[in-house]
């Protein structure tokens, strides 16, 4: 790696070359499946044939003007995102960082509006939000905001899946205006809540007057079986953050609001040098035209619920296996020890996978991968962890 660079990065020693599909291969020519989809960013594979025309078409014909003219990409975009979403207004920008700083910059429009000199928003423990000063300090993971204090003021925590702990500050913090969750949080283990959980945080928002605002940056755009993981009970939030699959690799971001929310913005109040440009917004069309034209959403929830069968299948609870839980192609396999170094043997064996929160091996596979795909990622990860366990 070269000195040039910044350290910012423990980087496996490997170099892709090229990609089709849910493989890559190394510099060496060397194979590999893919399960990690650049972190749920690739749903449709590497070097997928309807994005990269969209790309070479566009990148033909007209790459970047700014927001300072109409961008009709754009608007078709926000459409289709809002027929999907039930949100009404989009905002564009180049991470889900930018969308979540996007959202928590709306919660605070909304509390000054409300008469509140210092609104603050409700933010859960062992959630991720993103690297900014301030969605850093909305990540409930002392570990990454270590360093860059002061964070910023004006985030309130409370236990993930804790409905009870959500009303307990909503009765006692006049100052709270919008809570600020992920549907399932993924970096602190794929943690799934409890069946109602959504539906719950909906009621309490709509009874306090708070917004309810989802980071879907992860779990958006089907990687859960559903377009959007809150689509699973039902409920619509008031602003949700997106980015990861929604340009499969090409850098794009979306804050949606809906209601209240949905207006807060103004000429002047925000804005993004290069988000929603036409170039990424053609491949994000592309991406979205994909998945319906294919009911990759449908096959999302299907190969999810296959492959975490498998795994409970391979892997009993004997093998040192705490739990396989997720939704869709988002899953985690948690073990009962530290299991960080499966990445490198995994790896060595020709898989991509991803350890999160020390002990939880996650699975983010593309939308389009096959069946023979699955039962292999289903094969090597119930092999790996079996001699793992055994030889620790």
């Amino acid at each position: 790696m070269s000195d040039a660079l910044m350290s910012t990065y423990a980087r496996l020693p490997v170099s892709f070359a090229r990609g089709a599909g849910a493989v890559l291969w190394d510099s060496t020519g060397r194979e590999y499946l893919d399960a990690v989809s650049g972190i749920a960013v690739c749903g449709l594979g590497h070097a997928h044939p309807g994005v990269a025309e969209a790309l070479c078409a566009q990148a033909g014909t007209l790459i970047h003007t700014s927001n300072l003219y109409e961008i009709p990409l754009q608007a078709e975009l926000a459409t289709q995102l809002a027929e999907r979403s039930g949100m009404e207004t989009a905002f564009f920008c180049n991470s889900g960082a930018e969308a979540n700083e996007a959202a928590i910059k709306l919660a605070r429009l909304y509390g000054h509006r409300r008469g509140i000199a210092r609104p603050a928003v409700v933010v859960a423990e062992g959630s991720f939000h993103g690297r900014t000063l301030a969605t850093l300090t909305a990540t409930g993971n002392r570990r990454v905001q270590a360093g860059f204090e002061p964070l910023v003021p004006g985030f309130l925590r409370v236990p993930y899946n804790d409905l009870d702990g959500l009303r307990a500050i909503a009765r006692n913090s006049p100052d709270a205006v919008a809570v600020l969750l992920e549907p399932i949080q993924g970096e602190s283990g794929v943690r799934v809540p409890d069946p109602g959980y959504l539906a719950g945080v909906r009621a309490l928002c709509d009874e306090f007057g708070w917004l309810m605002m989802l980071d879907e940056v992860q779990t958006g755009i089907a990687r859960t079986g559903d377009w959007f993981a809150f689509q699973h009970e039902a409920v619509r939030p008031d602003v949700i953050a997106l980015a990861k699959g929604l340009g499969n690799g090409v850098p794009i971001g979306a804050c949606l609001a809906h209601g209240p929310a949905a207006a807060l913005f103004t000429p002047g109040t925000h804005a993004s040098t290069f988000g929603g440009n036409p170039l990424a917004c053609s491949a994000a069309l592309a991406v979205l035209r994909t998945i319906t034209e294919q009911d990759l959403v449908t096959r999302a929830a299907q190969l999810g619920e296959r492959i975490r069968e498998g795994l409970a299948r391979g892997l009993p609870p004997a093998a040192g296996v705490r739990e396989i839980r997720g939704r869709g192609l988002m899953i985690g396999i948690e073990l009962n020890r530290p299991c960080t170094d499966l990445v490198q043997r995994a790896l060595e064996r020709g898989l991509l996978i991803n350890v999160t929160a020390e002990r939880v091996i996650r699975l983010l596979p593309p939308l389009i991968l096959s069946d023979a795909q699955a039962e292999r990622i289903v094969n090597e990860v119930c092999g790996l962890v079996q001699a793992f366990c055994v030889a620790a």
